[in-house]
């Protein structure tokens, strides 16, 4: 899956979007304001997603393709190698669970406000 690819399938997630607040060499995709995902010009074959930490665990067992995230927290954040041996389907998949892991620890407001970003599992 090439990064274009993977852009367009978080920006299709509801009330995603992006932004490079650290700077022009991260591309920070967010639900409602917090980060769900990163893609760092600087290691393009890699892309970042949060992920609970025992299934983190499970995922880097599993599969080469997947490690902890360098320069993030490694117990929450796993890096894919997208030009590896990891599916599509795989890949949207994590992007998918990053984002409820994300959308589980917004406040209830947010959630009442945005019943939308609940329909992602």
């Amino acid at each position: 899956m090439n990064i274009e690819s993977v852009r367009e399938y978080c920006l299709s997630l509801p009330m995603a979007g992006e932004d490079t607040a650290f700077g022009e060499e991260y591309l920070l995709f967010r639900v409602c304001g917090k980060i769900f995902a990163c893609y760092g010009f600087v290691r393009e074959d890699y892309f970042v997603v949060k992920c609970e930490p025992d299934y983190a665990v499970d995922l880097r067992e599993r599969y080469a393709d997947i490690e902890p995230a360098w320069h993030w927290n490694k117990r929450y954040w796993n890096q894919l190698r997208l030009n590896g041996t990891l599916g599509d389907e795989l890949i949207r998949a994590l992007i998918r669970h990053s984002y409820a892991e994300v959308v589980a620890k917004l406040p209830k407001r947010v959630k009442a406000e945005h019943p939308e970003i609940l329909e992602i599992s």
